[in-house]
């Protein structure tokens, strides 16, 4: 398996006003977009290029929406990425590039 393209630990992953998890992972590896519970066990996953990324317009900075499967996620990432060696998620802008990326390399 190769080295995942992008990974976040300490994501919470929603749907709608509903909590799914708050310590989650976010991964896309191998063309694939992944939601993880914090048991690594799959809420949801899909091709990156079927995968739409966005930046809610009402959300504050660590917020982004994921569309996988026709099923939409708010996920709460960090607002900036963390200092070198400090735990946190990425900014929620490095995952949407990250789909963004990872959807060209895949055409």
């Amino acid at each position: 398996m190769a080295e995942p393209e992008f990974t976040a630990r300490g994501v919470r992953i929603g749907k709608g006003l509903r909590s799914l998890t708050r310590a989650g992972k976010v991964r896309i590896s191998d063309g694939r977009v992944e939601l993880l519970n914090s048991y690594d066990s799959e809420i949801d996953s899909a091709p990156v290029q079927s995968v739409r990324a966005s930046k809610p317009w009402f959300a504050p900075g660590g917020r982004a929406r994921a569309e996988l499967n026709g099923r939409r996620y708010e996920l709460t990432l960090g607002e900036q990425d963390p200092a070198p060696g400090e735990p946190g998620p990425p900014a929620a802008r490095r995952f949407i590039d990250a789909v963004r990326r990872a959807a060209r390399h895949g055409d």
